[in-house]
Order: C-alpha cells, then structure tokens, then sequence
C-alpha cells in the first residue's frame, strides 16, 4: 500500500482536529489540568499537574462579521496575547496567553477596541443567533438585531458575575428551523396561516414535498382557477411555517402575523438538575425593528426579577420550579393570558389545555 493510500482523506463534516491551531501549552498538557478559577469576569486560569498555568480572556464580539473586525481581533491577539484565538459557540472569542503579565495589557487593549470582557461565570454570557435578514431566506425577524438591542441593554450584566447563576440567552429568526433552548429565548411566533399566492405554486413548488413537510397534515393538493395550486385546513393549521421553505407562495410572514415570543426555563446540562424545556412566558409581541423594546423591556423584568429573588447557582428554570409558575408570574407582573393554553385538538392531556399553571 502506498503513503497516499495510507493517509487518512479528510472529511468535511464533524468535529474538526483542534490540534494544529491549539496554544502550545494547552497541546502540552492536554488532559492534564488539574484546577482552575477566574480571577476577574472574562478571564479563566487553567493549572495543568506539572505546574503550567494559561489565562484565556474572553470578550464578545458580534456573531456576524466584517473583514475589517477580523483584522482586528489578529491584530490584537498578535501584539498582545500569543498569536492563538478561537471562538466560542456563543460567538464570544478567547485568547489564550502563557503569561499573567500579560493579560492586563490584553484586556486593556479588547476594551479599548470596543470587545467588552466578560461572560464567564455567572454573568449573562453572549446571545446565540441565527443568521436573521442578511442570509437567512426564511426569518420571521432579525435575529441578529434582537441580540444587538439585548446585548446593549445588557452589557453590564456581561463584564460583572452577579447574577445567581450563568445566564444563557438564545434568539430564533423563525419557529422551524433554528434556535435551542436557554434560559431565556426570544423566538418568532406566527399567528396566522399562510397567504397562498396560487399564481406561483405551480411554477415554484413541488406540491407532494409541500404537503409531506405539514406536521398536522394542514395541508392538501387543490385547482384553484384551474391551476395546480395548494390550500390549507385552517382549522388543524398550527402557524408552524413548516410550507414556506419549500413553497416561497406560501407567505407566513406578514406585519399581522409575525410576533414575537419570550420563553424562560430552557436547559441543556445535567448540572444540579436534568435539562429542560424552556416553557412560554410572554407570547405576541411586536415584531419591531430596528430595537425591539418591547421584547427588551420583558428580557429586562426577567432578569431583575432573578436576579433579586433566586439562590446562588439556581439557574432560571430551577428557581420557577421552587417557587411556582403562579408566584414567577406575579413577580414578574406578567399576564396569565389565553397564549398559555394549547387549545389544538391535536394536543390530547398532555399539553396545557385548562387554565391552571401545570407546565
């Protein structure tokens, strides 16, 4: 067998070797830590068994950017830190350095630039977003742009740690294709079936793969006008948006029918508790670029509402389960409202179909 045949071919999906780009001391002692701390908001030291320290400093940047702020940040990382970055999933962005002289002048330099320092520990770390107006072809809003408006309503809460717990904020740009469960979710809700233009469904869509991607079988071939088209049964329709993908005519955005919904109590880890489903709070707010302050002044009353009355590391969804649904809502001052009941048929007793607060 030859060399070539040898070589293992590299394959362009999973994990990518994070080897070739890592700190030198993090390849030496890979696997080797034995503790570590922060000695201020945005920066963890790491001490491996053989006594080598590393101090990451972590500082947020916007989740879409410009070549012009990618420069920067290698600028940064070359004449302060070691040469090596890497991003995190939140889009926050961590330089390494082997040097505790040398991360003083580092975050100095970051917030000089405009990168707040920060995010570590129990701060509320950068919003995760989708990819909103500039590539998405189907959102409901800008994700990207809620994330702005957040992020500046909620800088001091990134470079302080003084919240009870970390604070995981994620946004969605539609209902059906992205976002994840956080503590705290801005997600697009749809209220209305879609708005069938029937002169374009024959040219456009492949009417079988429109009526297959329905969830609650909304949807069925029709001739309207003696034209190959589609219709909807709007009363099994659940405004999911799952036609439009694949059938652009069939239009769910619209400035009646986009709104926007918060969520709280959404967790992935198994830390202290198993992870859950984040559960609706506040439903039907107004889609409204470009600052969206109706959902920022809700994000707002969430937080000072934890922030006030949660335990230490109690995250947001295991404090609302000491205390109840009934005591969050009227904490919070927010309204028990009919957005609360599943009142689909579909739903059978294991969704919220009475108007008591059983999440």
């Amino acid at each position: 067998m030859s060399t070539a045949e040898q070589l293992r071919h590299p394959i362009e999906s999973g994990v990518p070797d994070p080897f070739p780009f890592m700190h030198p001391v993090l390849k030496k002692n890979y696997g080797a830590w034995v503790w570590h701390d922060r000695p201020r908001p945005g920066v963890l030291r790491h001490v491996a068994k053989n006594g080598d320290e590393v101090w990451t400093v972590r500082a947020g940047t916007q989740r879409q950017m410009d070549v012009f702020t990618i420069r920067t940040l290698c600028d940064i990382a070359d004449r302060f830190a070691e040469g090596y970055v890497r991003f995190t999933t939140r889009s926050s962005i961590e330089f390494m350095v082997s040097a505790a002289d040398k991360v003083a002048p580092l975050v100095e330099a970051l917030t000089a630039a405009g990168f707040p320092v920060g995010g570590t520990g129990n701060s509320v770390t950068m919003i995760s977003h989708t990819q909103g107006w500039l590539h998405c072809d189907i959102p409901g809003t800008d994700a990207s742009g809620v994330v702005k408006s957040m992020m500046d309503m909620l800088h001091a809460e990134f470079v302080a740690e003084e919240m009870p717990n970390r604070v995981h904020i994620t946004t969605s740009c539609c209902q059906i294709n992205c976002g994840g469960q956080g503590d705290i979710s801005i997600n697009v809700q749809y209220t209305k079936p879609p708005k069938i233009n029937h002169d374009l469904v024959a040219k456009v869509c492949e009417r079988p793969a429109v009526v297959a991607r329905c969830p609650v079988a909304a949807i069925r071939p029709a001739m309207v006008d003696g034209k190959p088209s589609l219709e909807v049964d709007e009363q099994k329709c659940v405004c999911c948006g799952a036609c439009y993908p694949p059938c652009p005519p069939m239009q769910i955005n619209g400035a009646d029918s986009t709104k926007i919904a918060v969520w709280v109590g959404g967790k992935h880890s198994n830390a202290r508790s198993k992870p859950a489903f984040h559960k609706l709070v506040v439903a039907n707010l107004p889609n409204n670029p470009p600052r969206w302050p109706e959902v920022a002044e809700v994000v707002r009353t969430i937080l000072a509402t934890y922030k006030a009355n949660a335990k230490d590391y109690e995250r947001i969804g295991e404090w609302i389960e000491r205390i109840g649904w009934p005591r969050f809502f009227e904490l919070t001052g927010f309204a028990f409202t009919r957005h609360h009941l599943d009142t689909w048929t579909g739903a059978r007793k294991t969704m919220n179909m009475s108007a008591h607060v059983r999440f």
